[in-house]
């Protein structure tokens, strides 16, 4: 007596496989993170060198000619709508675009995924490892900067009114700034792994974050500079995809097709001809 495997039964292992790597994936990416937001707060007690450094990092920016914070920030407040939507997207847009990025590769571009993971994994690395080596108070914290803490003034905010007391987020860990790192690394895998003549438009989201943590004061130019340096050594280091993305691969069959058929037809006519 014979048994046959049902297609349930059949289909069981490679969706047992896929559930399996999902969940692999999911924990890999909350552990990195995890690491990162512990290793961050290993610096919380360094007040004193913070500012040091964020005098520092101003007189660089005035001695590089580089335009104010605060010229930004000016734009900003013309409107009180505007400059909390601006604290908004600067507290709500982040973690949650990241997030649906990785998804949406995952499922649609699994090559970019993997490449995508691996430079944000060392992004994030490479600015662990920054934060922890050079402590940094933001603008908002410069008193010679002359800039508000549109956070709490405005709302809404991320951050404790006391920094040396807020145990949610490492608020001397500026630089890099990882808002515009993840975002401009968003923008680039977009842009990487789909083929719309549109994709350009993907370069809006790290410029809008770049004039968000500007404007906002929670980060410097040069943070947004440094977090640029540091993924291009990223994308160095990590090779891209090779070949060609999924738009173009599900159009292999049809031409397939059609450059079979012109074969055929060719053999065809010269049995013809003969």
């Amino acid at each position: 007596m014979t048994s046959q495997t049902t297609p349930a039964e059949a289909g069981a292992g490679p969706r047992t496989d896929r559930r399996r790597r999902l969940i692999r994936e999911l924990l890999l990416v909350a552990g990195l993170f995890a690491v990162y937001k512990a290793g961050r707060m290993l610096s919380t007690g360094r007040t004193d060198e913070a500012f040091r450094n964020a005098t520092r990092v101003w007189d660089a920016e005035r001695a590089l000619h580089l335009p104010g914070e605060g010229t930004i920030q000016r734009l900003l407040l013309h409107g009180d709508a505007l400059v909390q939507s601006a604290n908004t997207y600067y507290a709500a847009v982040h973690f949650p675009a990241t997030a649906l990025f990785l998804v949406w590769l995952y499922l649609k571009r699994p090559a970019h995924y993997l490449w995508t993971r691996r430079v944000l994994a060392l992004l994030t690395g490479a600015a662990l490892a920054l934060h922890l080596s050079f402590p940094l108070a933001p603008p908002r914290m410069l008193g010679e900067a002359h800039l508000v803490d549109t956070g709490q003034v405005y709302g809404p905010t991320v951050y404790g009114a006391a920094p040396a007391t807020d145990t949610m987020a490492n608020q001397f860990a500026a630089m890099p700034s990882l808002h515009f790192g993840w975002a401009l690394m968003l923008a680039l895998g977009m842009i990487a792994a789909t083929r719309s003549r549109w994709r350009v438009l993907w370069l809006l989201h790290p410029l809008l974050t770049l004039l968000v943590i500007v404007g906002t004061a929670n980060h410097y130019w040069l943070d947004a500079v440094v977090a640029t340096v540091l993924l291009g050594a990223a994308l160095l280091l990590i090779p891209r995809p090779a070949g060609r993305s999924l738009v173009a691969v599900r159009s292999l069959p049809r031409q397939r097709t059609a450059a079979g058929a012109a074969t055929a037809a060719g053999a065809e006519t010269v049995g013809v001809v003969r």
